[in-house]
């Protein structure tokens, strides 16, 4: 117990109504929600592209349609473009003059 009389107990510090006040500025400007609004567009068309259409005739399985370059190649490039775009629109920095 004495050795708690050593340190000095912490005064509280009084805080402002200045330091209370929130910083009203938004965390994305216009050209970051379009950005995202893009990249979401590129994702989506890539699930079409990858989903196909309908098959002529349900009880034949088509190998060239199910296992086309449209569906294992183009498709996910689409879609991980989409997702890079996105990754670009919350990293990026809004310009100050927006």
């Amino acid at each position: 117990m004495a050795d708690l009389k050593k340190y000095p107990t912490a005064t509280p510090t009084k805080v402002t109504s200045t330091q209370l006040k929130a910083d009203n500025t938004p965390i994305f400007s216009k050209s970051n929600y379009l950005l995202m609004g893009i990249g979401a567009i590129i994702i989506i068309i890539g699930m079409i592209v990858m989903a196909g259409g309908r098959s002529a005739d349900p009880k034949v399985f088509n190998y060239n349609e199910v296992y086309s370059k449209t569906r294992i190649t183009v498709a996910p490039i689409l879609i991980i473009l989409g997702i890079l775009v996105e990754v670009y629109a919350i990293f990026r920095n809004p310009p100050a003059a927006e």
